[in-house]
């Protein structure tokens, strides 16, 4: 993904272009390009700001973002339920399948937290 350019830079490029030059010479005069110029004056037009819009898919879309409520409330009711059982459950249920790394993944977005507790822990000198 692309890194926005500074606000220092846009804020220049629109100031520049409300002095009277034109899009195309202040995207020369920075060394961006004309498109960016334009798109930069086109969101200052519009919101009166330069801040670069915000980055990324919109929160609450993707596979999982319509059975937000039904996972989160099955990790709720069973704390211990494992990925794998997770992914069953809701192919079982909704359709859905997925990869169990993703629920883990989208489970750390919600704020669940996974705490490793002294049963993970291998035994240093394992020998029988």
């Amino acid at each position: 993904m692309g890194k926005p350019i500074s606000s220092d830079l846009r804020e220049r490029i629109v100031r520049g272009v409300e002095a009277g030059q034109s899009r195309r010479a202040m995207a020369a005069r920075f060394e961006v390009a004309p498109s960016t110029a334009v798109r930069i004056q086109a969101r200052y037009t519009a919101t009166g700001s330069v801040a670069p819009a915000r980055q990324g898919r919109p929160e609450g879309s993707g596979k999982l973002g319509p059975y937000r409520e039904a996972i989160t409330g099955k990790v709720r009711d069973k704390p211990d339920i494992t990925m794998p059982d997770l992914a069953i459950w809701l192919e079982a249920q909704h359709g859905v399948s997925i990869d169990p790394s993703n629920l883990s993944k989208f489970l750390c977005r919600e704020g669940f937290t996974y705490k490793k507790n002294s049963c993970w822990r291998r035994r240093k000198n394992a020998v029988t």
